[in-house]
Formats: structure tokens, C-alpha cells, sequence
């Protein structure tokens, strides 16, 4: 998988294919809205596991039932595939 930016087209091109998933200030970015705290947190944490499997970790923030992804790839300063292949992770995750 390459590690290599893509340019701001290409990220546009891949987000109608994801949807929910906004472009914001260099990174790729998803809320979603878990029934309960504790559903949320348990996906949290699946998505944490596929992370590690991925070794491509993710900004996360948890504020009671809303969960934010924040993507980029960090040592390639910008949105390289491996963004694209863990919000598509991501989604199966919380079902969408």
C-alpha cells in the first residue's frame, strides 16, 4: 500500500466513495453516533485493534455517544491510501 500523499483531486475522487467523510485541515475526518456510551467505546475499541493490525493509528476522540476519526498519515504529511483502507475498516465496524 503506498505511503506517498495523495493530491487534493484524488482525496475528493476517493471521498464520494466514503460516505460521511469530510477533507478537514489536511486529514480525513468522520463522526458517528453510537446508541449508548458503552457501544461506542466497544467499537472504539474494535477499531483499535484493526489500527494495530494496520499499524496506522488514528486520531480519536470520544465524547459520550459521538465518536470523531481524524486520518492522515503522519510520516508521509498527508492522506495516503492507508487513510482510505482504514475509514473503509472504520465503517464496517460501525455499520455503515
Amino acid at each position: 500500500m503506498s505511503r506517498t500523499p495523495l493530491d487534493e483531486a484524488s482525496i475528493r475522487a476517493r471521498l464520494a466513495s466514503r460516505p460521511g467523510w469530510e477533507l478537514e485541515q489536511g486529514q480525513i475526518v468522520r463522526t458517528f453516533v453510537a446508541a449508548t456510551f458503552a457501544l461506542g467505546v466497544s467499537r472504539v475499541v474494535a477499531v483499535a485493534f484493526a489500527a494495530e493490525r494496520a499499524d496506522h493509528h488514528p486520531d480519536i476522540t470520544v465524547r459520550y455517544t459521538r465518536i470523531t476519526f481524524a486520518l492522515s498519515t503522519h510520516d508521509a504529511r498527508g492522506i495516503t491510501d492507508k487513510d482510505f483502507a482504514l475509514a473503509a475498516e472504520i465503517d464496517a465496524i460501525f455499520g455503515s
